[in-house]
């Protein structure tokens, strides 16, 4: 009995202990196929990655980073430019690594540093909202000496044929090159070493005022009367006929029938019909602020005043409806004066300009003071004659 017991206990125990290893085997296959499986996705996820960083590489595109934008601190050129403007330290902009795009041969490597984008935008903006001809003229960026205007004012001649008759060779039209070459405008700023140690004080808003000042009052005279000599050429000096007999290479006038003031609105009226009739679209008028106030009191046969005020905030005077630009560099009325002017200065006025601006800092030749040579090369010309008319204040 105690035999047949014992087996039995024995057969039990031998029976239980075959489960328990059968679970352990089976818990040890899960943990493998669960890390192989684990293995798995870590090296698909890690493919994917790679695949993911390829795709970016590859769809990238280098692009000019904002340097005007604001961020939370100034970027290393403006720090490096402000650190050059104070003490003259250029150890930061010799350390600079600039974009191959940004370098052109228009700039030399020595002598100075090209100024900063924010102070640049500041210039050009100012420029831009100065009264003069600038905002009308047709003003183009060279990378050159000089600036090339090819200019076609002849016309083909023609002739009408027959069945039988023989064509007679007509007239060839002409180019004509006009030339502008461009003149170095400098300004030389100054201020004391103590003041530039001021942290509190704006350097390059101050130098960007200045340059910006000097440069828009000696641009805006010589688009009008400089005489060509290290200076553009002002469409004021070049000569002036009769509009009636009127050839190119000259500008054509319209006399008031008065010496040094109006006969009448005739005059006004025969100054804008004197210009052709593709001009007069584009047309404006140039003129200081004594002359408009004079053409302000103007009115027509019927009563009618000549000039009305614009009729939005920012739009210009117009006067027998053409917009009015107002720039003191015109000469008052006076005896012979060409005071008022009328045309697409668009078409008739060129400015070439190269982009790049200058400033080299000078701390020595006015101690304790800093002087600062700013430059900038900029060229002017009548480029067609036929689409500036003046007003000639005189009987004839």
């Amino acid at each position: 009995m105690n035999e047949t017991e014992n087996s039995r206990t024995g057969e039990g125990v031998s029976d239980g202990r075959a489960p328990v290893a059968e679970v352990k085997s089976a818990m040890a296959g899960f943990v493998q196929e669960l890390k192989g499986f684990q293995s798995d996705i870590q090296e698909r996820l890690q493919q994917q990655e790679e695949k993911m960083n390829m795709f970016e590489r590859k769809s990238f595109v280098p692009s000019r980073p904002v340097l005007a934008g604001s961020n939370d601190g100034p970027a290393p050129h403006q720090k490096a430019f402000n650190a050059y403007l104070r003490s003259g330290d250029d150890d930061g902009l010799r350390g600079l690594e600039l974009e191959g795009k940004a370098l052109g041969t228009s700039v030399a490597g020595d002598g100075g540093y090209l100024v900063d984008p924010q102070t640049a935008s500041t210039i050009k903006s100012t420029l831009s909202a100065t009264a003069s001809i600038r905002a009308i003229a047709n003003v183009v960026a060279v990378e050159a000496t000089s600036f090339d205007v090819l200019i076609d004012h002849g016309d083909v001649g023609h002739g009408w044929a027959t069945e039988a008759a023989g064509v007679n060779e007509t007239a060839t039209p002409g180019i004509d090159r006009i030339t502008i070459p461009l003149h170095e405008l400098s300004a030389l700023p100054k201020a004391s070493q103590r003041l530039l140690d001021d942290s509190a004080f704006d350097i390059e808003g101050w130098l960007a005022g200045r340059i910006a000042d000097k440069f828009a009052r000696a641009e805006a005279a010589a688009f009008v009367k400089g005489d060509g000599v290290d200076k553009p050429t002002g469409f004021l000096t070049k000569p002036a006929i009769d509009n009636d007999v009127w050839t190119w290479g000259n500008l054509g006038y319209v006399p008031t029938g008065a010496d040094g003031n109006f006969s009448d609105a005739d005059a006004v009226i025969d100054l804008v019909y004197a210009l052709g009739a593709e001009y007069r679209a584009n047309a404006s008028f140039f003129m200081n602020s004594k002359t408009a106030g004079a053409l302000r009191k103007m009115k027509d046969a019927d009563g009618r005043f000549l000039w009305s005020d614009g009729l939005a905030a920012g739009e210009p005077a117009r006067l027998l409806g053409y917009p009015v630009l107002i720039a003191e560099d015109m000469p008052d009325m006076a005896s012979g004066s060409m005071s008022v002017a009328f045309g697409d200065f668009g078409a008739g006025y060129t400015i070439a300009e190269r982009p790049d601006l200058r400033v080299l800092r000078d701390p020595f030749s006015a101690k304790p003071h800093v002087l600062f040579y700013a430059t900038k090369r900029v060229g002017g010309d009548v480029s067609d004659y036929a689409a500036i008319k003046l007003l000639r204040f005189a009987i004839s």
